[in-house]
């Protein structure tokens, strides 16, 4: 991740951010929230992890959107090291059917602090 400028003469890694799409085996929804719970306990512990948003498509239970933010890559890969992303990834291989990340950098938001 590049160095970026904030402020004058003050240089900061820049934030990472990932969507996710995930779509769940038809009726496998409610274990995939449900699988998730362990995360979302150790996320409360990680100040490098700035948001972590499940969100559930109105029109189809099977689809869901994930938003995370991170401070930096470093606050990232200790998410994705965690204890508890280990104990719970074997639980989600068989409730999804399809999944997409896109990883990327916040350039304007509202309510954020890039």
């Amino acid at each position: 991740m590049p160095a970026v400028r904030r402020g004058e003469g003050t240089i900061a890694m820049g934030k990472v951010s990932m969507l996710a799409k995930l779509k769940v085996k038809d009726g496998k929804g409610d274990e995939l929230v449900k699988a998730f719970g362990a995360i979302f306990e150790q996320v409360d512990q990680e100040p490098g992890t700035e948001v972590y948003a499940l969100n559930r498509a109105k029109d189809d239970p099977n689809v869901f959107w994930f938003y995370e933010l991170y401070a930096d890559d470093s606050a990232l890969a200790t998410h994705g090291s965690s204890d508890a992303m280990a104990k719970a990834a074997p639980t989600f291989g068989p409730l999804i059917a399809e999944s997409e990340l896109i990883m990327g950098e916040p350039v304007l938001a509202k309510g954020l602090a890039l």
